[in-house]
């Protein structure tokens, strides 16, 4: 049977060897975290390579993503349908072993990592929602909501700010079934930290609310000792702080920054294959190796027995386990659809002139009652987002909910949010202003990455906020957001359309929708019942031209604008323009439809004018050089929302100018 310290080296040597054949990666994490992960995943994390979906699975996640070779090595040698070909093409075109780990390549990757801090903030959302869950489901004798997460991490993960905003949430949230794994090297790619990161982590953590154990990262002894109290700490998380040498067992290289984010080098890595006392050649693993490492066996006994305590839990909580199981397979309740239409129609009946963030306030409440896995939340701005409602719980301290208080830590939010939703069973939105989503980018791009259906509540719009200034007037951000691949970017125009956003954004289980919102008042219109699935296509008609056999111009609009081109069309009536009104909700959306559809709505051959209040050079791809826009391409200013619309040209008379000039062209 082989040892501990040689079944460790068997992710030094898979790890050198992946990095020196593509000539490209990061051999020092991995060989240094290997005596880590070589315990706990032996002694202690609760998976099943056979089924890596295992509801109760314990979650493991390589937050310092760059050493995505442990990883991969784990999941191959623990019995992960991985096998050595895709470790020998790492970093290769369509191969599973990614520079860094990306979720949905690999079986057993819970989460994509490689922006530093994510993985951790990822990590305390996956503790999260199985607290949440473990509340909602859980009784007495019957846990079936019981597993932990376990985070590896390094010191640029703790140099990123969000690190600081989860992890202080991690302390006063309580969650005691988040482990971290602190990857204590002293290396960054420029060298030695001493320079530049002196933090006192262990004193950080503790005023975190953390428990914090100190250990030699390479004493396995030591390392399980630290995991066994962690996992006796419930109302905490704990941190383990593992005194590690990166690249260990290179002779010449070792604790150093040159294995940090390069290949060892043939030479070097025959001289760690001595050192070390491997004596397999690149990609082969003895036998005795396989075997001490093979986890398939325990894997399926422990969710054999998990399915006997299921299975008790169905007999004594039909409906609950029932929910479960629905949830789990992220189905929506029987009587989504029902409920939800009879929403939009009783919304459509109203046809209030209400701010669309108050809109979006009615449609979470009505849809809070009909979605037991709605988990709301905002950045410190619940009572200006209008994220809440009164059938929502707040979470408060260590006490479960269905609403969060992030405080002001919008990138926490939203990374914490794809945690969330990537354990699964819960519906997570957040709200901030839209302006500060450009805080929170990197974690919207990655739900975007990982296809990832959380929700963006991002209100405060436009200039149109007003008295607030440029520093909180949106320009460029409707635009900005619209350009991250599978990112859905709404901005409706009225309370149905509202509704309609936010089912679409529910119902959608391929990426994540951002609803952009306003403060101020928009004009509710009267709909057509067609008109509630053309809302879903993202761009509709919502008035046709007086005069429908001709059409001389396409009015485009989005959100508040939308009240103001319909004020216009009939100004253009009365000179004789017959003008057809196109609301676009959502331009991302629209794209997606077949070209039939899209030239349905803008006919070839007429003329087109935008009508936004965002930078202008976007619309660009729907009229056309020789088309109009009525945008802003500047900062605004501080004064009432309806001043500033009129001072920037935001008004039926520049909007009837705009259409006469191009007409002219």
């Amino acid at each position: 049977m082989a040892t501990r310290r040689h079944l460790a080296n068997a992710i030094r040597a898979l790890s050198m060897d992946a990095v020196q054949r593509a000539n490209s990666g990061h051999p020092g994490a991995p060989m240094g975290m290997a005596d880590m992960a070589e315990v706990l995943w032996n002694n202690h994390l609760k998976h099943n390579p056979i089924n890596p979906k295992w509801a109760d699975r314990d979650r493991f996640i390589l937050s310092n993503g760059h050493g995505s070779m442990l990883i991969y090595s784990l999941l191959h040698l623990s019995g992960y349908d991985l096998p050595m070909s895709e470790l020998r093409s790492f970093r290769q075109l369509h191969s599973q072993c990614t520079g860094h780990p990306e979720y949905g390549y690999a079986p057993g990757i819970e989460t994509t990592t490689g922006p530093l801090g994510q993985g951790i903030t990822n990590g305390v959302g996956f503790a999260m929602a199985e607290k949440l869950m473990s509340d909602q489901f859980n009784k007495p004798g019957h846990d079936i909501v019981n597993h932990n997460t376990y985070v590896f991490m390094g010191d640029g993960c703790l140099m990123e700010g969000v690190s600081h905003e989860a992890c202080a949430l991690a302390g006063t949230w309580g969650l005691g079934n988040l482990i971290a794994f602190w990857d204590d090297n002293n290396i960054s790619i420029d060298g030695h930290i001493d320079g530049w990161y002196t933090d006192d982590t262990v004193g950080r953590f503790k005023a975190y609310g953390w428990h914090v154990i100190s250990v030699d990262g390479h004493d396995s002894d030591a390392i399980n000792d630290a995991i066994i109290e962690a996992k006796a700490v419930t109302d905490c998380p704990s941190l383990i702080c593992c005194k590690t040498i990166i690249g260990f067992g290179s002779p010449n290289k070792s604790a150093s920054h040159d294995c940090h984010g390069a290949a060892l080098g043939e030479e070097e890595v025959e001289l760690t294959r001595k050192q070390l006392g491997w004596d397999a050649a690149p990609f082969e693993i003895p036998a005795d190796v396989y075997e001490g490492w093979d986890a398939r066996v325990a894997g399926t006994a422990k969710e054999a027995d998990w399915n006997i305590k299921f299975k008790d839990y169905s007999v004594k909580y039909p409906a609950l386990a029932a929910e479960f199981t629905r949830r789990v397979a992220g189905e929506l309740p029987s009587n989504w659809k029902r409920s939800t239409d009879a929403f939009i129609h009783e919304t459509n009946e109203k046809a209030e002139s209400i701010a669309s963030r108050t809109a979006s306030q009615n449609t979470i409440t009505a849809l809070a009652s009909v979605l037991p896995e709605f988990l709301g939340g905002s950045a410190d701005l619940t009572g200006s987002n209008l994220t809440s409602c009164t059938q929502f719980k707040h979470v408060s301290g260590k006490s479960p909910g269905n609403y969060i208080h992030y405080g002001v830590r919008e990138f926490g939010m939203y990374a914490i949010m794809n945690g969330i939703a990537l354990h699964g069973g819960l519906i997570a939105f957040g709200g901030t202003f839209h302006i500060f989503a450009d805080y929170a980018k990197s974690a919207l791009r990655m739900a975007a990455l990982m296809k990832l259906p959380t929700i963006a509540v991002l209100t405060h719009d436009s200039i149109g906020q007003g008295e607030d200034g440029p520093t909180h007037q949106p320009i460029e951000n409707t635009s900005s957001m619209r350009y991250i691949p599978n990112m859905d970017v709404w901005r409706p125009a009225d309370s149905v359309e509202v509704a309609v956003a936010w089912i679409a954004s529910i119902e959608r289980t391929d990426g994540p929708s951002s609803l952009v919102l306003s403060r101020q008042s928009v004009a509710g219109q009267k709909h057509d019942v067609a008109d509630f699935d053309a809302i879903r296509k993202g761009g509709y008609v919502l008035s046709e031209a007086s005069s429908c056999s001709v059409v001389d111009i396409i009015l485009i609009a989005t959100g508040s604008e939308v009240s103001l081109v319909m004020k216009s069309k009939n100004i253009l009536a009365n000179d004789g323009i017959n003008a057809r009104i196109v609301s676009m909700p959502s331009t991302n959306v629209f794209d997606r439809q077949d070209q039939e559809y899209k030239d349905s709505i803008l006919t070839s051959g007429v003329k087109r004018v935008a009508v936004e209040a965002g930078i202008t050079d976007f619309w660009r791809k729907y009229i056309g050089l020789e088309g109009g826009v009525v945008g802003i391409d500047t900062f605004g200013e501080s004064a009432p929302g309806g001043v500033l619309m009129e001072y920037f040209g935001f008004t039926v008379d520049n909007v009837v100018k705009t259409v006469k000039e191009v007409l002219t062209i």
